[in-house]
């Protein structure tokens, strides 16, 4: 889930920085810093929204630089379990698919892609035995969080599931939906 935070902090401007405007000072250090940056408190920081407050500056000894006490806000994705994600099928692996969520992949096993039995063939797609199903890459796929890791904060990790109702390849979805309103039409 994607969510914008109220966040204060102590905000380093170098000392090269100092004859420039305080406010763009602040705001490419708090760039630089926020950057990439992912934990398991925050998140994965997707960017800042705005910047609502700055303080006086404190030198500290031996440093040299100028803190800033800030309130800034930051966009940021929380993935949460059992949440359903929207993404786009990045890389297609004899283990499984990757989906690109945005700011984070996320990896779908190759028994979690779809209710079939599921093999890796010479296009590099998955293909379904029984249903004839084929996942891509590019596909625009429906999955839910199932697992997710911050162990290595470096290389989060967020294991995914289609192999529920409604989700998987939106394409397989729309099928599902058409052949269900052509059930009732003949009730």
């Amino acid at each position: 889930m994607f969510y914008e935070l109220t966040v204060q902090d102590h905000v380093r401007v170098p000392p090269n920085k100092f004859g420039e405007n305080v406010e763009e000072s602040v705001i490419k250090s708090l760039n630089q810093t926020f950057e990439g940056y992912v934990s398991e408190e925050l998140g994965f920081v997707v960017g800042i929204s705005s910047v609502d407050n700055i303080g006086e500056g404190v030198i500290i000894p031996g440093d040299g630089a100028a803190y800033y006490e800030t309130t800034f806000k930051l966009y940021v994705f929380r993935p949460e379990m059992q949440e359903v994600v929207l993404g786009k099928i990045s890389d297609i692996t004899d283990f499984g698919a990757f989906i690109d969520m945005g700011p984070v992949d996320g990896m779908i096993h190759v028994s979690q892609t779809m209710d079939d039995f599921v093999s890796l063939n010479k296009e590099n797609t998955l293909t379904g035995k029984e249903s004839k199903r084929v996942l891509k890459v590019n596909d625009i796929c429906r999955a839910r969080i199932v697992a997710i890791s911050f162990k290595e904060s470096t290389n989060p990790k967020i294991g995914l599931t289609m192999r529920q109702g409604w989700l998987g390849n939106i394409k397989w979805v729309e099928d599902d939906i058409k052949k269900l309103k052509k059930g009732k039409k003949d009730d």
